[in-house]
């Protein structure tokens, strides 16, 4: 299964920062599929999953940008109360900590991303517990 990967930026908080990367990666083609921003006052960290991360990687890249690939687990949720609870109960039970995490309803299915130090300990913990994980091309088609 091919991981899936998000491209991070980090970036000063200032009017027009989302505007910039957003026709950056539009003039390169890449489609956006997901983001997420956090910021404090000065700066933050805007993370994407694209169609075409090497693509967007390099571009952002070239222009300067701070940027990194985080490889983040893909889950898919019960749509139903404690559906997420059960992913992350089940993490926290066999010592791993969820560091960042965020997620979506997409065509009737729920998806919960979520970074973790250990991801090849917590996709085996997953699997065992026969949690369904989705693959870069799965969450690029939903």
């Amino acid at each position: 299964m091919k991981p899936v990967q998000l491209i991070a930026l980090f970036a000063e908080n200032k009017l027009g920062q989302m505007s910039r990367i957003t026709q950056l990666l539009a003039d390169e083609g890449v489609n956006i599929r997901w983001v997420t921003f956090a910021t404090s006052e000065r700066f933050g960290v805007i993370k994407l999953l694209v169609d075409q991360t090497g693509v967007a990687f390099r571009a952002l890249e070239k222009q300067g940008w701070t940027v990194s690939l985080v490889e983040v687990l893909a889950v898919e949720v019960q749509d139903k109360p404690g559906g997420l609870h059960a992913i992350i109960d089940c993490l926290t039970r066999n010592g791993i900590n969820v560091e960042n995490s965020s997620g979506f309803v997409a065509n009737n299915r729920a998806v919960v991303l979520i970074e973790v130090k250990d991801v090849t300990a917590a996709r085996k913990i997953l699997a065992r517990e026969k949690l369904h994980q989705l693959s870069q091309e799965e969450m690029l088609k939903l």
